[in-house]
């Protein structure tokens, strides 16, 4: 058994966090994903009672906890429940920090205490049907109007996109030069000229509302702009760090999943007179992913210590958001097929954590580019291995 580092707060926490997703969230995940999303109300229960939004300091509600160990809590907690497709650390976490890193102080001010209590619920519209991985390539621009920018351009695969109400979106300079000149956008519900697409219906991930969005000359006034005008794409990539350590500690959580409902299928099915579990295979294979598991774990962990330290690199969280996707994608498959028929059945669990973990080598990233990034880093100069 793995020690990890927790402080006595922090246990105190999951215990109530833990209950709270289990008597709130857990027994209404089937009825979310017939209706293809989930509800508002949930983000402002989770307000009520500090958990959605835990690091703006009090003056803004929250509780001024930037210890990232205790978004790690949230995010393990909601995958050990089944419920990772309620996106609340896409809004907690990975949105709110354009705010805390970038935001002025008018801005916290205007927006934070309601994203701590749920009222408004956030996302970042970055994806375009021609440029997912290759952000530079969007074509949505943003014409600067003296007081205001005018902004046209659709975005697509946009996650929380229905229920979201401020929307931090990426847009190309009109008229400047070079591929990387952008400007973040705080785009709200209600703006003249904004709308929404359909609900995106997606192989898995279905409680988690996808949506199309359209931007036909929406005034975004001077004092909804995020960080500094041009420099948008490369306030994106300052994010990126954080956004896949995010997604390595959700890959984990949904992994270590499938193993625990896996372990205790295969101790109950009995295949020619004995528990599948005392087949030499499956003892093998499960002992493989256990180890792997423990050890991803222990990355994670150092991943977190490293950000909390301001030490996280673009290398360290490639390497935790390739190897955890990957990880959980094997574990996944291995839980269905040790599952056998049944586990090709919506009533078990391991069918919607195969189909939800096909997108984690995608989003955030994919596979490939995580690859080049650090194997760029490999053949650098300033190459250094852990043993230097």
């Amino acid at each position: 058994m793995i020690t990890r580092e927790f402080t006595e707060e922090q246990t105190l926490f999951r215990d109530a966090y833990r209950k709270f997703i289990e008597a709130e969230v857990k027994p209404h995940m089937p009825r979310w994903r017939e209706e293809g999303i989930v509800p508002r109300e949930i983000f402002r229960k989770a307000g009520e009672r500090g958990m959605l939004m835990v690091w703006p300091d009090e003056q803004y509600g929250g509780l001024g906890e930037s210890d990232f160990r205790y978004e790690q809590i949230i995010i393990e907690e909601t995958a050990r429940a089944g419920c990772s497709e309620w996106y609340n650390t896409l809004h907690s976490r990975l949105v709110g920090a354009y705010f805390k890193n970038l935001g002025t102080e008018e801005q916290r001010a205007r927006f934070l205490p309601a994203c701590v209590t749920g009222e408004t619920i956030l996302a970042v519209a970055m994806t375009e049907p021609g440029a997912g991985s290759d952000l530079a390539g969007i074509k949505s621009t943003a014409r600067d109007g003296g007081d205001h920018f005018l902004l046209n351009g659709s975005k697509t695969f946009i996650s929380n996109g229905i229920n979201a109400d401020v929307i931090v979106t990426a847009a190309k300079l009109h008229g400047a030069e070079g591929r990387h000149a952008m400007v973040l956008l705080i785009v709200e519900r209600g703006m003249e000229g904004f709308s929404r697409g359909r609900n995106l219906k997606k192989i898995g991930l279905h409680a988690q509302d996808t949506a199309e969005l359209f931007f036909d000359n929406v005034r975004v006034p001077k004092e909804n702009v995020l960080g500094t005008p041009g420099r948008g794409f490369h306030h994106l990539m300052e994010g990126l760090a954080e956004e896949r350590l995010i997604a390595a500690c959700g890959y984990l959580a949904v992994g270590r999943r499938a193993f625990d409902i896996t372990r205790d299928y295969v101790m109950q099915r009995h295949v020619f007179g004995r528990p599948l579990s005392e087949q030499q295979n499956t003892q093998f294979r499960m002992a493989e992913m256990d180890a792997e598991l423990d050890l991803f774990q222990v990355y994670v962990d150092y991943c977190v210590k490293e950000h909390n330290a301001g030490r996280l690199t673009a290398n360290m969280a490639a390497k935790a958001k390739m190897i955890g996707s990957e990880l959980e994608w094997r574990m996944a498959d291995l839980g269905l097929q040790l599952h056998g028929g049944a586990g090709y059945m919506e009533e078990y669990e391991i069918s919607s954590i195969f189909t939800n973990a096909r997108m984690s080598r995608i989003y955030a990233g994919s596979s490939e580019i995580m690859r080049y990034i650090i194997g760029r880093d490999v053949f650098s100069q300033n190459y250094q291995s852990i043993l230097s």
